[in-house]
């Protein structure tokens, strides 16, 4: 039985997302720059987003409030509460920008949903990706949507037994070889790489090469190609 279904993330593999994180970064360096000459301040608070990772989650809260935990740390709490109010400020806009689809997102679900079950997994905060999902206007794309607080073996594992014919029959595609390629494949499934210039690095690790369920494309334009790919090896 050939591949029946595609899993598919959203952040930075449907729409642009991580960008409006840089500016948010970039508003918050302009906020403090009266009241710290930390010359690391971004490690710092990249920092404090990955440790409050087990805390807050994936996600806009998470980030605004690291930013706010990082401002009180680089400034020994020095900084005035007007700053802070600001710097809440600069997160919720993160709730704020348009939803902006990446090259052949469109067309490519048009063609696959044709002949394949399409589902949506996604990590991160359930009310900011549901919103970002409501304005990209794909929803009606897909027969299942999981929104989850990270992405696991188990995660997967759960995921393809609920909503597909099994791991063999399933491919999961997305930006991020640390969430969206290498856990799906030590759960049984095919996973397909399509980078994006702006990914996280808390989401980089080693390429699976020489994986024969894996593949990298340049664009989702090229996904059905690779899709027929891992059928022909069969």
């Amino acid at each position: 039985m050939p591949i029946t279904t595609i899993a598919l993330d959203a952040d930075d593999t449907l729409w642009q997302n991580e960008q409006f994180f840089r500016l948010t970064e970039q508003r918050f360096a302009d906020l403090l720059k009266d009241y710290t000459d930390a010359p690391d301040l971004n490690e710092r608070l990249i920092a404090s987003v990955t440790k409050n990772l087990s805390f807050y989650g994936f996600g806009m809260k998470g980030f605004a409030l690291s930013m706010v935990e990082t401002a009180l740390d680089v400034t020994d709490h020095r900084v005035p509460g007007t700053v802070i109010a600001e710097v809440l400020a600069a997160g919720r806009e993160l709730l704020s920008y348009p939803i902006e689809t990446l090259p052949y997102v469109d067309q490519a679900l048009d063609a696959l949903q044709q002949t394949h079950r399409l589902i949506l997994i996604t990590k991160g905060d359930v009310f900011d990706q549901e919103r970002k999902l409501a304005a990209s206007g794909l929803a009606d794309y897909f027969a299942a949507i999981e929104i989850v607080a990270d992405k696991t073996r188990a995660t997967y594992a759960r995921i393809f037994e609920r909503h597909t014919d099994g791991p063999d029959h399933t491919v999961m595609v997305g930006n991020s070889l640390r969430s969206d390629v290498l856990p799906p494949l030590e759960a049984g499934s095919y996973a397909v790489y399509v980078p994006h210039d702006l990914t996280w690095s808390y989401e980089h690790a080693e390429e699976p090469e020489g994986q024969p369920r894996y593949a990298r494309i340049a664009h989702l334009g090229e996904l059905a190609d690779a899709i027929a790919r891992f059928d022909g090896s069969r």
